[in-house]
């Protein structure tokens, strides 16, 4: 009966080769697939007398056509895909936003013409077509910030709902590989193979990888186990899944469910790239915008709430809201001191009042600064409502500003001459820092004559001689006197005793502490980021209210030049960087890595060519050369029916015989 046994296990042989092959043809196009081979071997012999007899065929398996260090370089290439793939769309997509490459409408344009709009109106500094220009440049930019401030907000949106998106196929993934690892376990404990649920389970992880970098351990019958960034998530048949959360300083970072441990650090994948997009490249754009929009906010406010334009001095002013009162809480503030001028309109007397902040405690919130400037600055009051908005009023008869120009008259002096002189203070100062000028007159007798001089020094007296004037001999009562720092004096008739002196403040800042900024009283642009960037609505209604002057005659166009050299001034905020040469960088630098994560994406591409090219010429199917196996086993099996078919005749003739 050896000859039943060897015809049937040749058979048995044959068609599953034929099924093994059928199925190979089946999944030529299914993703992930790999061919299978079936592996024969003789089967036990046994000897008759010196005579070995075989005894057929057996099918020892079914192999898969599978390198597992190939496939392990595919993962961690499709990881690299991914992330290189993720940053480029959403690079590209920066780009097209910021437009300066091809449209010349940029933020770029728009900062030109505003700067080039302070700088005509500068050479035009009361004439209302200049302003309104000035007025419609700034509007343009600020709608330029705040367009591309809400686009890079809504992307930074975008990325994390895309990355949560992405940390849900996470989580299916790992639970379908989890789900396979079970089915494959207990198919192949049993003795039985699991080849195509493989399959599944390695496209499973392949899928995976694209997503997130993957690590992967081969196990006993079949299984393997998944770490996902360094986090095993699957164990067998055991998953663990992941979420999503903000670590504390903001940033995206994925954790085990329900541990709130947050990792940033996640390499490769999709997942790897939203990250990185969200927590280092789009957020170092937005931060790079928003400082060069907070930084011309700050540097124009910091010029304009000092001047004032055509329309003059103050009857009223509101600053903007604030979500608190306590000035403690404002970064940009600084103990100093805030000066308030004010003039009577009717004799022209102008004051100079010093408003202390952040000084001690009684100048620590906005409601005892409007209490002191009530109660300490003349003919001004000053209040705040419950949005924490300062409104500072003056009397009829008053107005006031913030002008740091000198006070017409000397601010202290020991004057012992029989007549003294009339002192007259003018001027801008150009200075960089507030001081006291000390005038002390050498020598006694009357101005005009002899060898009466002023030696002036800085530091209320205390600090080195800056000017030495001859009031003497030679001095015309009423001519000026240059100190040389954009101060002049003049000096009328009379006399001076020995040892006189008087003293004059000057002022290169009218508010040291910045309140005045941060409370938006004066200021040209309110916010303090590229999305809420606008210009205040006093300027935008009333175009004479663009500061430009600075002096207290109002005819110069000092602050107005100055705000305009703004656009060639180096800032330390800006990396001592112009404005303009700051967004340069900025956009650049968006270009740059663009074309580097187009090159990377370009590498990795032609890599995992190269790497399905071998996989194919390993794993796939090859129809002919199926065709070619499929005529074997079928020639194979019809010439086993034939054996059987022979061996039957002859046992039925020898039946017949016998």
């Amino acid at each position: 009966m050896d000859s039943y046994s060897i015809g049937l296990s040749g058979l048995d042989a044959a068609q599953k080769a034929l099924e093994t092959i059928g199925n190979n043809i089946a999944n030529a196009a299914t993703e992930g697939y790999h061919r299978q081979r079936i592996n024969l071997v003789p089967r036990y012999t046994s000897q008759s007398g010196s005579v070995i007899l075989g005894g057929g065929v057996d099918v020892a398996g079914i192999t898969r056509m599978i390198d597992n260090f190939l496939e392990q370089e595919i993962l961690r290439q499709q990881s690299s895909l991914g992330q290189v793939s993720q940053e480029f769309s959403t690079l590209r997509t920066v780009e097209t936003a910021f437009g300066e490459l091809s449209s010349g409408t940029g933020l770029n344009a728009v900062i030109d013409e505003f700067f080039n709009a302070l700088h005509d109106l500068s050479a035009h500094p009361t004439e209302i077509i200049w302003q309104t220009q000035v007025v419609t440049a700034a509007q343009t930019m600020a709608n330029q910030f705040r367009t591309l401030g809400k686009f890079l907000n809504t992307l930074e949106d975008q990325l994390r709902l895309e990355a949560e998106n992405t940390i849900e196929q996470i989580n299916t993934l790992i639970n379908r590989i989890a789900d396979l690892n079970d089915n494959i376990e207990r198919i192949e404990i049993s003795g039985g193979q699991a080849n195509n649920l493989r399959d599944q389970r390695d496209q499973c992880i392949t899928e995976l990888s694209e997503l997130i970098n993957v690590d992967t351990q081969i196990k006993e019958y079949g299984v393997v186990n998944v770490s996902a960034a360094g986090i095993p998530v699957v164990t067998n048949a055991i998953r663990t899944e992941l979420e999503l959360g903000l670590t504390a300083d903001g940033k995206l970072g994925i954790s085990v469910a329900g541990l709130d441990n947050y990792n940033t650090n996640v390499q490769s994948g999709r997942l790897g790239g939203l990250l990185s997009l969200s927590n280092e490249i789009i957020f170092g754009i937005h931060t790079n915008l928003d400082t060069l929009a907070s930084t011309i906010i700050q540097q124009i406010n910091q010029y304009h709430m000092q001047g004032v334009g055509s329309e003059g001095s103050f009857s009223q002013l509101t600053g903007w809201t604030n979500t608190s009162g306590d000035l403690t809480d404002f970064s940009s503030l600084s103990a100093g001191y805030m000066y308030i001028r004010v003039t009577d309109t009717g004799s022209g007397a102008v004051t100079r009042t010093a408003v202390p902040v952040l000084q001690d405690a009684s100048s620590d919130t906005l409601a005892e600064i409007a209490g002191y400037i009530t109660s300490n600055v003349a003919n001004v009051t000053a209040t705040v409502n419950s949005s924490n908005q300062l409104t500072i009023t003056a009397d009829a008869g008053y107005e006031f500003d913030f002008l740091p120009s000198v006070l017409p008259d000397p601010t202290a002096g020991t004057l012992t001459g029989t007549s003294p002189p009339a002192i007259s203070v003018s001027g801008i100062y150009t200075g960089t820092l507030n001081d006291t000028l000390r005038f002390a007159v050498s020598g006694a007798g009357s101005v005009g004559n002899g060898t009466l001089q002023l030696e002036v020094r800085d530091g209320g007296g205390a600090g080195d001689v800056i000017a030495t004037l001859n009031i003497g001999s030679g001095y015309a009562a009423g001519d000026l006197l240059d100190l040389g720092n954009g101060i002049k004096i003049s000096l009328g008739t009379g006399d001076f005793g020995a040892g006189d002196s008087f003293d004059v403040d000057v002022f290169a800042d009218s508010d040291t502490s910045s309140l005045l900024g941060a409370m938006g009283i004066n200021t040209f642009f309110s916010g303090n980021s590229a999305i809420d960037m606008a210009v205040c609505s006093d300027i935008s209604d009333e175009p004479g209210r663009v500061a430009t002057f600075l002096g207290a005659d109002m005819t110069d166009n000092t602050i107005i030049t100055r705000m305009a050299a703004l656009k060639d001034e180096a800032i330390s905020e800006l990396n001592n960087m112009t404005p303009v040469e700051f967004y340069r960088r900025l956009v650049t630098d968006v270009g740059q890595q663009l074309f580097l994560t187009q090159m990377r994406e370009d590498n990795v591409e032609v890599i995992m060519q190269n790497l399905a090219n071998q996989q194919a010429e390993i794993s796939g199917v090859n129809i002919n050369d199926e065709a070619a196996q499929m005529l074997v086993y079928e020639q194979m099996f019809q010439a086993m029916a034939k054996y059987l078919n022979t061996v039957q005749s002859s046992i039925s003739s020898l039946m017949e015989i016998i």
